[in-house]
């Protein structure tokens, strides 16, 4: 299916690995001038080869923080000088700290308010004018399941992303006509970050096996660990004009792990 993004500009914050990237590259792959940052010098070159690779649009990939509104302000002002405008935002972001409530600081809430929450206000605040003005403009939060069902020792993820959501839900009733806004709340998938987490795992001797590992983190009916390319893939649909009707939504990615 042509998702008709060919020479459309769009902007991946913290998108140099991960489910972030895997965005940015479906995004490219269908035509897209992509835009991406990261705060690793080397993530960013990588990621900025990776892309140039896939597509034929033009690449832009940068070092920024996302939790400096200054930053994300003037990463928002190099993409459009870069492309002649804006037209997709996607919103990414790292995990915050793991951790039970009571093990969990009030530095700790406060860093992921920003990184989670804040993050994608800067960034939707800084390209609203730009999406506006755009015929096909869209935003896609990258969230996470948990904003839907809470996962064990993850307190910061379980709480403060649920606000992102709101924040989604606010806007696609404010942005519309002219903005459509949604949401991905990816279950499992087998990202960079996954797989350090199982090689030190087999590494402890938790398990035998890579193999073994990734098994045990699947957790959904369809019987195995997603790919970040199948998560992509939504995004750039929901960035296209083929979800034109779609706005306001918070779409699971999880191979059917959610029960609610």
């Amino acid at each position: 299916m042509d998702l008709e993004l060919d020479g459309n500009a769009a902007l991946c914050t913290a998108a140099t690995s991960g489910l972030g990237l895997a965005s940015a590259e479906a995004l490219a792959a269908n035509g897209a001038d992509v835009a991406v940052c990261g705060r690793t010098p080397e993530h960013v070159a990588a990621a900025r080869d990776d892309l140039e690779s896939i597509g034929d649009g033009d690449v832009l990939a940068v070092e920024a923080d996302i939790t400096d509104p200054d930053q994300i302000e003037a990463l928002v002002e190099e993409t459009v000088d870069s492309f002649g405008g804006l037209d997709h935002v996607v919103t990414s972001a790292g995990g915050p700290a793991p951790g039970p409530f009571m093990e969990t600081t009030e530095r700790e809430w406060y860093s992921a308010y920003d990184l989670l929450v804040m993050s994608a206000v800067w960034t939707t605040r800084a390209a609203y004018p730009y999406l506006r003005d755009s015929e096909a403009g869209t935003i896609v939060n990258i969230t996470s399941r948990s904003v839907r069902e809470v996962i064990d020792d993850l307190v910061l993820s379980n709480a403060v992303r649920r606000a992102v959501i709101g924040l989604m839900k606010t806007q696609a009733r404010e942005f519309a006509p002219e903005v459509r806004v949604n949401a991905v709340l990816p279950g499992e998938h087998e990202t960079p970050r996954i797989e350090e987490l199982i090689e030190a795992g087999v590494e402890r001797g938790e398990y035998d096996s890579y193999e073994e590992g990734l098994e045990s983190w699947c957790t959904a009916p369809l019987g195995r660990v997603g790919q970040p390319e199948e998560l992509g893939e939504v995004v750039a649909f929901l960035s296209s004009g083929r979800s034109s009707y779609v706005t306001g939504a918070a779409l699971p990615v999880d191979g059917g792990s959610m029960r609610s």
